[in-house]
This record gives structure tokens, sequence and C-alpha cells, in this order.
């Protein structure tokens, strides 16, 4: 069981919605500090304040970030450490929907991914993590399981994430690294990316579909509800594991059918 008590944790897309409720339940949880990393300035500021005057001074800092810049993200890793002296939990949470724009939709939502599990499983984990085990959490979605008509570049992208989680989370990775490495796939979610402009995708056809799967897509859960289930799995999840939270129940893990590895 890994104890978020002590622990300083890396977030990304921190400023609002899941990022911010992933945030917040840390600190509840008895996380000793929070980096909030994102592009929104204005709004990184904000949440950092409200969690400082919440849960102490000095509890958070907020680092600008463009995670699809290795360059700034390895910085923000570093100010994180200059900070609280320690790094022992990675959530990759930073997403974007712009289906037109694909290579800046890759570039946020899978190179951002693969840049902050690797900064963090290769590099600072090993060397700031507090005690013998760290965590890296990477928020996927139920898009990358499932097929997802209207957004196929997101849903590639996810699928991706899913693919980088488990293979770093194989058991030898983990008996090398002692660092967990665990996917959380939430379904319909409150958040600033809930309602998909038409615009946003890469046509009118795409759009009608979308419309038709929110007719039948029960209202969404609340942020809160992946916060608290990212709390619980971080603490006892397993590394490469893979987890679904959604419509407000409690989380569940995906099972796949495993190739046989006796062999390694």
């Amino acid at each position: 069981m890994f104890v978020i008590e002590g622990k300083v944790a890396l977030i990304t897309g921190a400023s609002s919605g899941i990022g911010a409720a992933i945030a917040k339940g840390l600190l509840q949880a008895g996380a000793k500090g929070t980096s909030i990393l994102d592009i929104n300035e204005s709004l990184g500021l904000q949440v950092t304040e409200e969690l400082n005057k919440e849960f102490g001074k000095g509890k958070a800092v907020f680092v600008k970030t463009d995670v699809s810049d290795r360059r700034q993200f390895e910085d923000a890793f570093k100010k994180t450490v200059d900070v609280f002296n320690q790094l022992d939990i990675v959530v990759n949470n930073a997403a974007v929907i712009d289906e037109k724009n694909w290579e800046k939709n890759i570039a946020i939502n899978l190179i951002g991914f693969v840049n902050g599990t690797i900064l963090g499983y290769e590099h600072f984990l090993p060397k700031y993590k507090s005690s013998d085990e760290g965590v890296i959490i990477n928020i996927a979605s139920m898009a990358g399981l499932y097929p997802y008509p209207p957004l196929p570049i997101y849903s590639t992208a996810k699928s991706g994430i899913i693919g980088l989680t488990r293979s770093l989370g194989f058991q030898k990775h983990y008996q090398r690294t002692q660092i967990k490495v665990i996917a959380v796939c939430p379904g319909s979610t409150s958040t600033n990316n809930r309602r998909i402009k038409e615009e946003d995708l890469l046509g009118n056809a795409y759009y009608k579909i979308q419309e038709e799967i929110l007719k039948l897509t029960p209202p969404p859960q609340a942020a809160a509800t992946v916060s608290k289930a990212v709390v619980d799995i971080t603490k006892g999840g397993s590394s490469g594991s893979v987890w679904i939270v959604d419509q407000n129940q409690p989380p569940y893990e995906v099972s796949f059918l495993r190739k046989n590895r006796s062999k390694l």
C-alpha cells in the first residue's frame, strides 16, 4: 500500500477540472505538496492560491508549462524538486480536444504523456522519491479503450497512453525501479472539455455523431469522483493496471487478455 501522506505530487493540466480536483484530493489525503502545471497561467495561479488558502501556505506551487515541449516540462520537474526537495507522484492529465489540428492533439495528448512519464520514470522519481516506491498516474479515457467515432485522433492518443502505461508497468520494470505506472480512464466527466464544438472536430458528420451520442449519455460525473478514484488507485493499484471510473461508480480494473510472458 502506497502512503500518500508526506509525499509530493506533480500534476499536469491542473488549473481546472480533473487535474485541479486531483491536486485537492491528494492534499486532503495528506500530501506534503503539489506542483500545479498548466499552460493557462491565470487559472493556474488562481487554483494554486485557493489550495494554499485551504491547506496551508506552501502546499501548492504553480509552474507554467507546455507539456508538449520536453525542455519546458523538464524545467518544471526541476522547479518542483527545488521547491519541495522530493518528488513521489506524477499525474499526467493535460489534454485538449482539437481534431482539426491533429498535430497539436497528438503533441499534447500523447507526446505530453510520454514526456511526463519518461521524465518521471527514468530521471526524477528514482532520484527524488522519499520512500521506496513512486507512482505515475496517466489519465487516459474510456475513448482509449473503446471506439469513439467523433474523436478518432483523441481516441488514438488515449489508446497510446494505455499502451505506454501497460508496457512500462510490466513487472520486470517495476522490480527495477519500484515505480508504479497506472492508467485511469474516466467516462464522461464535467470538465472544460465536456461540451465539444463543431469547429473542434474534423467536420459536420463527426459533430452529428457526437450530438447523437450525447443524447444517449447519462449526465457527466463530477471531477471529484475521478479525484477520489485516483487517490484510492494511487494507494492500492498495481503497476500496469488500467482502471475505469464512470457514472459516479467505484473504479474497477480492466481485464485484458494476456500473452504468456512466463519465460521473461
